[in-house]
């Protein structure tokens, strides 16, 4: 008896598709298929790859806006958002391509005469990935395109939420003339599915975004074969509005930052930590903004907030939301449910909270949802202290026109990826990741293709 996974539209609850899953035994055919594959991709020319690689993102190109539509039907997030997802997913992929030709070795003066030493790299093996369903193809092109280009095989298992995605990717991939058993998806239960990945000898690198609980099992389990690890894990991100910060720009890249996706992105502004001088000013601004966020199915006009993903992420947000009012935060905008347990759809109203102190579970839980608490400071070193008072250190932000602050700020914020005066610096060609429980390794720019590569060094003898 096959088991589906049932896909659905978390804006109406509408089952969309059914996908079989996989079975441990089709999981690990998949894995013996990945390594003998390897022999031969790892051997394929860097030109070669390059070249098959850039077919890949020209065909994501050619479809972005059915791919963006699959985006939007089992993730929520609105039209143009999903457009702007395949756009910069496919962003990784022409970037790698290129990077394919530049993995480069060395050669190391010798310490005789009779000696050449030599750098080499070469790919770690075949990887597996687990990716989430917040962003279910730039999740998967920017661990894919560099472990490809770098001569690995890669096996990726998306979100049970949102399988479509990286279903269509892959197919548009082996049409691309990626060989099939070097480019694969599995679908199944995330805790099993990860234990087979960690248990096989012949997966040599996991490669995960998620929470920071997950990426901890994964680089346990990974431990018994030693395995190499990437992981983004969960994040707290702060932002900062000094008092000298313009305040125009500052509102609308907050906006930017935490209502992106409806809030449910691992970088979102999750804090807003607001000089006591400009606090109201911003307050108001940035509360009229938001007033005029639309809420909705993503495939409506003028929809900038889609549904919560699912009735876990849902209650979690209310729960903050609660907590913070019955601690004593109020209520600036927002704060309104419409959701339906029996269609299994949720959606929150964009919510600004003021009043918010360090009492509050808001304050120390990343919330991935639409809602922003602002909080105050006196002195630069206070607001800084609170920003870095969390295990986690993946993306900050903060906003001063005054360039000695700036750097103040920038040199002591804890965290990976820092936005000055910019809500969004992800980019295709910069390293991606975080500092302390946040996660292991970078994704993107040149810092990206190296965790698939191995160092080897070699000492050649000559003849005296």
């Amino acid at each position: 008896m096959t088991n589906e996974l049932k896909v659905y539209n978390p804006a109406t609850g509408e089952e969309i598709a059914s996908v079989v899953q996989h079975t441990k035994e089709q999981i690990e055919d998949a894995i013996s298929r990945s390594h003998k594959a390897f022999k031969s991709w790892a051997k394929t020319s860097a030109h070669e790859r390059a070249n098959i690689i850039r077919k890949w993102f020209d065909l994501m190109i050619e479809h972005q806006e059915r791919l963006a539509k699959i985006i939007t039907e089992e993730n929520g997030k609105p039209y143009q958002e999903a457009l702007g997802e395949i756009v910069y997913a496919a962003g990784y992929i022409e970037w790698y391509a290129e990077e394919a030709k530049r993995i480069y070795g060395r050669t190391i003066p010798s310490h005789t005469t009779n000696k050449r030493l030599f750098v080499t790299k070469q790919p770690v093996g075949p990887v597996a990935a687990i990716t989430p369903w917040n962003f279910p193809a730039a999740m998967i092109t920017r661990k894919a395109a560099p472990a490809l280009a770098a001569g690995c095989t890669f096996i990726v298992k998306p979100a049970e939420d949102t399988p479509l995605t990286a279903i269509e990717l892959v197919k548009l991939g082996h049409e691309a003339g990626i060989p099939e058993d070097a480019l694969q998806w599995v679908v199944g239960d995330g805790k099993e599915v990860g234990e087979i990945f960690t248990d096989s000898p012949l997966i040599r690198k996991i490669t995960f975004t998620g929470s920071t609980p997950v990426g901890k099992h994964l680089i346990k389990n990974s431990a018994s074969t030693v395995k190499h690890v990437s992981m983004e894990l969960g994040g707290h991100a702060p932002l900062i509005v000094d008092k000298d910060a313009n305040l125009e720009l500052a509102v609308k890249q907050a906006v930017a930052s935490k209502f992106r996706n409806a809030g449910q992105t691992c970088v979102c502004a999750n804090r807003l930590i607001v000089h006591e001088d400009i606090h109201e000013a911003f307050a108001q601004r940035f509360s009229k903004e938001v007033e005029k966020l639309k809420v909705g199915n993503g495939f409506e006009e003028g929809t900038s907030i889609g549904p919560i993903i699912n009735k876990r992420g849902f209650d979690k947000i209310v729960g903050q939301i609660q907590d913070a009012v019955d601690k004593g935060a109020k209520v600036l905008v927002g704060g309104d449910t419409h959701f339906d347990d029996d269609k299994s759809y949720y959606f929150v109203q964009p919510t600004v909270l003021t009043h918010v102190d360090p009492s509050m579970n808001i304050m120390h839980e990343e919330t991935f949802g639409p809602v922003a608490p602002i909080t105050t400071f006196k002195a630069l070193d206070e607001a800084i202290e609170l920003a870095n008072d969390t295990p986690f250190g993946l993306a900050a932000y903060f906003f001063t026109e005054n360039y000695r602050n700036g750097l103040y700020i920038s040199e002591h914020l804890d965290y990976g990826i820092i936005g000055w005066n910019d809500g969004g610096p992800s980019a295709v060609q910069a390293p991606f990741g975080g500092m302390k429980e946040s996660g292991i390794g970078r994704e993107g720019g040149i810092e990206g293709i190296e965790p698939y590569l191995e160092t080897k060094y070699v000492s050649i003898g000559l003849d005296e």
